[in-house]
């Protein structure tokens, strides 16, 4: 029992060795890549999420005309199914499973890391959503964002993508 315990750990230890040696590969992969510094600006993107987000999308900027349709493939945008009077929004279900999991965590770390966020989700739970459609209304803002970053190669800007509110808004206009 103590000898297969033994070469238990060693093999443990050689699997915890390469997945070391895989992550730092990841890691200067990622930092070598052109977009690097674009993906990483946006808040709750780290080195694994903003890899796995830049190798699902990939390099063709040309591949998502406009944000709707990097949204649609991730599948952070809902369709919305009418017939008549009747009309259903419901989460799409033909997605890239690795973006739409990856957009959970992305959202949940976002929501732990930036006020800005948290106000977002806090605003989507007020507004009777709940935890995982917040999560995937905030990532389907956040794909918006990250497109625009990447078509302009423009690193985020909190105030510029929440500008404060104009001193008119919110108030009747007089004729």
């Amino acid at each position: 029992m103590g000898l297969q315990l033994l070469g238990l750990v060693r093999q443990l230890d050689a699997v915890c060795q390469v997945l070391t040696e895989l992550e730092q590969q990841i890691d200067l992969e990622y930092r070598a890549h052109p977009d690097a510094e674009v993906v990483s600006s946006i808040p709750g993107l780290g080195t694994a999420l903003g890899a796995r987000l830049l190798a699902e999308i990939g390099d063709d900027r040309t591949r998502f005309a406009d944000a709707r349709g990097l949204k649609a493939f991730a599948g952070a945008a809902p369709v919305t199914r009418a017939s008549g009077k009747s009309s259903f929004v419901h989460a799409r279900r033909a997605k890239n499973d690795r973006i739409a999991a990856t957009g959970y965590v992305w959202a949940l770390a976002a929501v732990r890391h930036d006020s800005d966020w948290a106000v977002r989700y806090r605003a989507r739970r007020d507004a009777g959503d709940r935890h995982a459609a917040a999560l995937r209304k905030l990532f389907n803002m956040m794909l918006g964002k990250l497109h625009h970053c990447l078509a302009t190669g423009q690193v985020y800007d909190p105030s510029l993508a929440f500008p404060p509110p104009s001193p008119t808004e919110g108030r009747p206009t007089t004729p």
